[in-house]
């Protein structure tokens, strides 16, 4: 009997300990759920198709799950929940409507927004309704370049905006920035991006001592008459192969013309790999140049002068024969090596590449400047 009363009066202990402790003890308490949400609508005002290619208000949903702040509510849950209280939610934005829905409902957050062109750009609006304070608790608008096919990052920007959550900083200006510099993201219609246009500049042949003084020298010589620092124009065509994020990685070709200025036809091809900055312009390449020179074969004597050798002639002078720069030559493809690099200045829609450049030789080095102009296009070929 006393082993039976002994077991009662524990019970009764542990029952009202059940009851006082929480009371004495809040903080034992489990700690209340994140606030259930809903997504209602997400409206789309934008005309070009690409902008319908996504389920905006899944894009809603997912952003908001991510953000882990609430119980969001999957859309199989939410289309049940509508059927059965009978409740036409798709196009419900207002906060008249969203009371009256709320009303119905268990849920203590709704979310709606919506996309529409304003002023050729795309603004995005996402608004968080509260059902206990019957207002809107939570709302952005941020304004974007008019590109469709970035909506779904576009969404993405504008609730962690809202919820105060960090942003790729370089992504919205990619996104906000009209003439920042170009790239996979403000150019979606293609991975790369082509910048051809005309190029111009002057070389110099100053560091080329020998070279310099052969194009000084007498025609009767095998000179030039010329002096070593020479106008060229020509083209640049250039092929991207890779544009993600800040850089792109392209092909350069560039035929061109040498000595025009002097009278002189000596033509060129550069194929250069480089590497461009597209947020600041600036850019470097390297890479073989092909030239067509006139050169003959002769010997220099025991005092250094240059004697030609003709075609039909043999070397008996017992100096050693070899191939130089000489006017009364016969064309002779030279290569080279160009190390390059410069910076890209925008207005607006137009591209001005300036680079410096050189080209390693023997007996010194031929540097040289070039700039250009083109207008960025967003489709390559």
């Amino acid at each position: 009997m006393k082993k039976t009363t002994f077991i009662s009066a524990l019970s009764k202990l542990a029952i009202a300990s059940a009851c006082i402790l929480p009371a004495i003890f809040p903080l034992a308490a489990q700690p209340k759920d994140k606030p259930t949400l809903a997504v209602i609508a997400f409206r789309n005002d934008h005309p070009d198709p690409k902008a319908g290619q996504y389920s905006l208000s899944d894009l809603l949903r997912m952003q908001l799950e991510k953000s882990d702040r609430y119980q969001v509510l999957d859309r199989f849950d939410m289309d049940y929940i509508m059927s059965q209280q009978k409740i036409d939610y798709q196009s419900c934005l207002s906060r008249f409507c969203l009371e009256d829905v709320s009303s119905k409902l268990s849920i203590e957050k709704l979310a709606v927004g919506n996309i529409k062109p304003l002023n050729g750009r795309i603004s995005v609006t996402v608004k968080i309704f509260d059902k206990a304070s019957r207002q809107f608790e939570k709302a952005q608008t941020m304004d974007f370049l008019d590109l469709p096919t970035e909506i779904g990052t576009m969404v993405q920007i504008t609730v962690n905006q809202m919820l105060g959550l960090p942003n790729d900083q370089a992504l919205i200006q990619k996104l906000t920035v009209k003439n920042d510099y170009a790239g996979s993201v403000n150019n979606p219609e293609q991975l790369c991006l082509r910048n051809d246009g005309p190029r111009m500049g002057f070389t110099s042949f100053h560091f080329e001592p020998k070279v310099a003084a052969i194009l000084k020298d007498r025609k009767s010589n095998g000179g030039f008459e010329v002096f070593p620092l020479m106008f060229q124009f020509g083209y640049q065509f250039e092929k991207q192969y890779l544009n993600e994020g800040n850089f792109q990685a392209l092909f350069e070709f560039i035929p061109m013309v040498t000595g025009l200025d002097q009278g002189l036809f000596i033509p060129s091809f550069t194929v250069m790999n480089g590497i461009r900055n597209n947020k600041n312009g600036w850019e470097f390449a390297f890479g073989p140049t092909v030239s067509i020179v006139t050169k003959s074969n002769g010997y220099f004597d025991e005092n250094n002068n240059w004697h030609r050798l003709t075609n039909n002639e043999s070397n008996n002078s017992g100096f050693a024969t070899e191939s130089r720069l000489d006017s009364r030559g016969n064309p002779t493809l030279t290569t080279g090596f160009v190390i390059a690099g410069g910076k890209t200045f925008r207005s607006g829609r137009l591209n001005i590449p300036v680079n410096l450049y050189f080209v390693p030789q023997a007996d010194g080095f031929r540097f040289g400047f070039s700039f250009g102009f083109n207008a960025k296009t967003r489709y390559c070929n």
